[in-house]
């Protein structure tokens, strides 16, 4: 590995932790702070990303890309309810596990929804979980709703706990709510195609 791509990986590394560290409070992080705790110039940080912004960035689409290529299982289930719904956990936990780069990302793409961010990335993943018992032409309009249905639950866990009773401090609640979630979907599609 040449001696750019190790600071550049630093520096990805660092950012990371401080996006962790500050709750993904982006505006307590400074350029200054990335390069002291990286022991690197603060030059390198324009040099290899541009900007503090298109750092933070590229550090959220690492590890949201990191988690949407994961959770293609090699476990072999019966039926695509029972995939996806596993799938579906594994981000859901993700999200909550990592709250602060999640929160980022999620808010991210609501103002800068295109085809190539992570929440489009997400509903991709989900979508290879369903090989057999969603059509073609319903599967996108499935997986998208599932991806919001997770995203406002997460960005709203305190609301969803009142109205629905679900506590997502608790995994048990976490894969529960998916459960349910993945459960109506399925229902509502499986009508729909009757």
């Amino acid at each position: 590995m040449s001696k750019n791509t190790n600071v550049k990986n630093r520096i990805i590394e660092v950012t990371t932790e401080l996006i962790e560290q500050h709750n993904g409070n982006i505006k307590d992080i400074t350029a200054r702070m990335i390069a002291t705790k990286a022991d690197v110039g603060l030059g390198l940080i324009n040099y290899h990303f541009g900007s503090k912004e298109k750092l933070i960035t590229e550090c959220v689409q690492r590890i949201i890309g990191k988690v949407v290529t994961e959770f293609q299982t090699t476990d072999q289930y019966e039926t695509d309810k029972e995939r996806l719904t596993d799938c579906a956990t594994y981000v859901f936990n993700f999200l909550f596990k990592h709250s602060a780069i999640s929160r980022v990302s999620i808010l991210d793409d609501l103002q800068n929804y295109t085809e190539n961010c992570n929440s489009i990335l997400t509903q991709r993943g989900f979508s290879f979980s369903l090989k057999n018992d969603i059509s073609n032409e319903d599967k996108s309009m499935f997986v998208f709703i599932l991806t919001a249905a997770m995203q406002v639950a997460f960005l709203g866990s305190e609301t969803i706990k009142q109205l629905f009773g679900y506590d997502f401090t608790s995994p048990g609640d976490r894969a529960a709510y998916i459960s349910k979630l993945v459960a109506i979907l399925f229902e509502g599609a499986l009508h729909v195609d009757e």
